[in-house]
Protein backbone atom coordinates (compact mmCIF):
# COMPACT_ATOMS: atom_id res chain seq x y z
CA UNK A 1 0.00 0.00 0.00
CA UNK A 2 3.01 2.15 0.72
CA UNK A 3 4.22 1.87 -2.62
CA UNK A 4 1.39 2.47 -4.45
CA UNK A 5 0.81 5.82 -1.86
CA UNK A 6 4.54 6.91 -3.04
CA UNK A 7 3.53 6.06 -6.88
CA UNK A 8 0.68 7.89 -6.78
CA UNK A 9 2.85 11.06 -5.56
CA UNK A 10 5.06 10.48 -8.13
CA UNK A 11 2.93 10.38 -10.82
CA UNK A 12 1.04 13.49 -9.41
CA UNK A 13 4.42 15.47 -9.44
CA UNK A 14 4.78 14.56 -12.98
CA UNK A 15 1.46 15.82 -13.81
CA UNK A 16 1.35 18.98 -11.99
CA UNK A 17 4.94 19.73 -13.56
CA UNK A 18 4.27 19.48 -17.06
CA UNK A 19 5.97 17.96 -20.47
CA UNK A 20 9.30 20.48 -20.74
CA UNK A 21 10.25 20.20 -24.10
CA UNK A 22 14.18 19.69 -25.01
CA UNK A 23 14.77 22.50 -27.43
CA UNK A 24 15.15 20.23 -30.47
CA UNK A 25 11.95 18.38 -29.65
CA UNK A 26 9.63 21.57 -29.74
CA UNK A 27 11.25 22.69 -33.14
CA UNK A 28 10.45 19.45 -34.76
CA UNK A 29 6.68 19.62 -32.96
CA UNK A 30 6.35 22.94 -33.99
CA UNK A 31 7.81 22.78 -37.57
CA UNK A 32 4.74 19.51 -37.48
CA UNK A 33 2.64 22.16 -36.78
CA UNK A 34 2.86 24.14 -39.16
CA UNK A 35 4.21 26.90 -37.61
CA UNK A 36 7.38 27.25 -40.13
CA UNK A 37 6.54 29.99 -41.89
CA UNK A 38 2.72 31.01 -40.68
CA UNK A 39 2.28 34.27 -41.12
CA UNK A 40 5.45 34.34 -42.50
CA UNK A 41 6.91 34.16 -39.01
CA UNK A 42 10.12 32.02 -38.66
CA UNK A 43 10.34 28.94 -36.85
CA UNK A 44 13.54 30.02 -35.17
CA UNK A 45 11.45 32.99 -34.28
CA UNK A 46 8.68 30.87 -32.51
CA UNK A 47 11.71 28.67 -30.97
CA UNK A 48 12.88 32.34 -29.54
CA UNK A 49 9.95 33.44 -28.59
CA UNK A 50 8.83 29.65 -26.46
CA UNK A 51 11.86 29.78 -24.60
CA UNK A 52 11.82 33.67 -23.43
CA UNK A 53 8.00 32.78 -22.40
CA UNK A 54 7.68 29.73 -20.90
CA UNK A 55 11.30 27.71 -21.04
CA UNK A 56 9.41 25.26 -23.44
CA UNK A 57 7.42 24.90 -20.27
CA UNK A 58 3.58 24.08 -21.31
CA UNK A 59 2.72 24.14 -17.45
CA UNK A 60 3.96 27.92 -17.38
CA UNK A 61 1.63 30.46 -15.25
CA UNK A 62 2.23 34.03 -15.09
CA UNK A 63 0.05 36.47 -12.70
CA UNK A 64 0.00 40.06 -14.31
CA UNK A 65 -1.62 41.81 -11.34
CA UNK A 66 -1.74 45.34 -13.63
CA UNK A 67 -4.21 43.40 -15.60
CA UNK A 68 -5.69 41.21 -13.14
CA UNK A 69 -4.53 38.44 -16.01
CA UNK A 70 -2.56 35.31 -16.47
CA UNK A 71 0.02 34.25 -18.72
CA UNK A 72 -0.90 30.37 -19.81
CA UNK A 73 1.18 27.50 -21.61
CA UNK A 74 4.17 27.57 -23.53
CA UNK A 75 3.25 30.40 -25.41
CA UNK A 76 2.39 32.18 -22.50
CA UNK A 77 -1.33 32.99 -23.93
CA UNK A 78 -2.78 35.80 -21.75
CA UNK A 79 -6.34 35.74 -19.91
CA UNK A 80 -7.28 38.73 -21.13
CA UNK A 81 -7.93 38.68 -24.57
CA UNK A 82 -7.27 34.82 -25.48
CA UNK A 83 -8.17 32.40 -23.09
CA UNK A 84 -10.90 32.03 -20.22
CA UNK A 85 -9.49 31.44 -16.62
CA UNK A 86 -12.85 32.02 -15.26
CA UNK A 87 -11.14 34.86 -12.73
CA UNK A 88 -9.58 37.29 -15.48
CA UNK A 89 -12.45 40.35 -15.01
CA UNK A 90 -13.73 41.49 -18.75
CA UNK A 91 -12.04 38.53 -21.01
CA UNK A 92 -12.65 38.28 -24.24
CA UNK A 93 -11.72 34.65 -25.09
CA UNK A 94 -10.64 35.15 -28.76
CA UNK A 95 -9.88 31.30 -29.27
CA UNK A 96 -12.85 30.15 -27.40
CA UNK A 97 -11.05 27.89 -25.18
CA UNK A 98 -10.70 27.62 -21.51
CA UNK A 99 -7.12 28.69 -20.24
CA UNK A 100 -6.43 25.31 -18.61
CA UNK A 101 -6.26 23.78 -22.57
CA UNK A 102 -2.79 25.57 -22.85
CA UNK A 103 -1.20 23.70 -20.22
CA UNK A 104 -1.56 20.69 -21.41
CA UNK A 105 1.37 18.32 -22.96
CA UNK A 106 -0.58 17.90 -26.28
CA UNK A 107 0.13 21.43 -27.47
CA UNK A 108 -2.41 21.27 -30.52
CA UNK A 109 -4.89 23.99 -28.81
CA UNK A 110 -2.21 26.07 -27.44
CA UNK A 111 -0.75 25.88 -31.11
CA UNK A 112 -3.96 27.06 -32.85
CA UNK A 113 -4.59 29.89 -30.27
CA UNK A 114 -0.92 31.44 -30.74
CA UNK A 115 -1.80 31.36 -34.84
CA UNK A 116 -4.94 33.30 -33.72
CA UNK A 117 -3.21 35.28 -31.51
CA UNK A 118 -0.50 36.07 -34.74
CA UNK A 119 -3.24 35.99 -37.29
CA UNK A 120 -4.73 39.83 -35.36
CA UNK A 121 -2.71 42.97 -36.69
CA UNK A 122 -0.06 43.18 -34.19
CA UNK A 123 1.36 39.70 -34.95
CA UNK A 124 3.94 38.26 -33.32
CA UNK A 125 4.55 41.53 -31.16
CA UNK A 126 1.72 40.48 -29.02
CA UNK A 127 4.51 39.14 -27.07
CA UNK A 128 6.82 41.43 -25.20
CA UNK A 129 9.60 38.40 -24.78
CA UNK A 130 9.76 38.36 -28.47
CA UNK A 131 9.71 42.51 -28.89
CA UNK A 132 12.75 42.33 -26.53
CA UNK A 133 14.76 39.14 -26.85
CA UNK A 134 14.32 37.96 -30.37
CA UNK A 135 13.06 41.32 -32.54
CA UNK A 136 16.22 42.38 -34.53
CA UNK A 137 18.49 38.98 -33.67
CA UNK A 138 19.97 36.27 -34.87
CA UNK A 139 17.83 33.52 -34.14
CA UNK A 140 19.76 30.35 -35.68
CA UNK A 141 21.15 29.09 -32.04
CA UNK A 142 17.09 28.28 -31.43
CA UNK A 143 16.76 25.81 -34.61
CA UNK A 144 20.58 24.78 -34.69
CA UNK A 145 21.40 20.98 -34.94
CA UNK A 146 18.14 20.29 -34.96
CA UNK A 147 17.49 19.24 -38.36
CA UNK A 148 14.70 21.35 -39.29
Amino acid sequence: MKSLLILGLVLLSVTVQGKVFERCELARTLKRFGMDGFKGISLANWMCLTRWESSYNTQATNYNPGSKSTDYGIFQINSRYWCNDGKTPKAVNACGISCNVLLRDDITEAVKCAKRVVSDPQGIRAWVAWRNHCQNQDLTQYIQGCGV
